[in-house]
């Protein structure tokens, strides 16, 4: 895999050798990233990216929250059950040199710590990534969970990958902004709702 575009595009990242891990393929990075650039979801033409505070949910080998880093993100925080995919985001945040702008921490996205007993960065997240196993139903929990422990700021975006025959409803407070579809996966843009 590979970062598809801004200051570390082309570099190598990493992903966990065993099937724990499903990476979001580079193609449907690069088109979920152009939306959040250039979309109807920018503000005022402004990129959801610049500045952006993320929060990177079932994070895998990382690539979200790198991807966003990458082109202009402030900081991410990397939140993962598996201490094996955690030693690969470990390893890749390293290679790219992103050790001042991302956090990792071992969770369980149902129970998530608060932002504040986290170290790092405790604002409140503007752009959430969320890539639960694929027909899990795991994804309108953790929203809530998240939103419920204070990670995302009014307004926040959240992206939450699903394979096409995930049943998904959006939990209280979250509002459908868009859907994708790019062979077996299907993007759906929320908006958490402003304070």
């Amino acid at each position: 895999m590979r970062i598809v575009a801004g200051r570390h595009r082309g570099r190598t990242i990493l992903a966990p050798a065993d099937d724990s891990v499903r990476p979001t393929s580079d193609r449907v990075r690069e088109n979920l990233f152009n939306i959040l650039a250039h979309g109807k979801l920018s503000v005022g033409g402004i990129s959801l990216l610049a500045e952006a505070r993320v929060l990177d949910v079932f994070a895998g080998s990382g690539a979200l929250g790198l991807e966003a880093l990458s082109r202009g993100a402030a900081h991410a925080v990397f939140l993962d059950q598996d201490l094996t995919a955690l030693e690969c985001i470990n390893r890749n945040v390293a290679a790219l040199g992103e050790e001042k702008r991302a956090t990792l921490v071992q969770a369980d996205a149902f129970h998530p710590p608060a932002p504040s007993k986290v170290r790092g960065d405790p604002a409140p997240r503007t752009l959430l990534f969320l890539d639960p196993p694929y027909q899990s139903g795991l994804a309108a929990p953790a929203l809530a969970a998240l939103a419920d422990s204070g990670w995302l700021a009014p307004g926040a975006v959240a992206v939450v990958e699903l394979d096409q025959k995930d049943a998904f409803e959006p939990p209280a407070g979250f509002t459908r902004a868009d859907e994708r579809r790019y062979g077996r996966t299907r993007i759906v843009f929320l908006r958490w709702r402003a304070a």
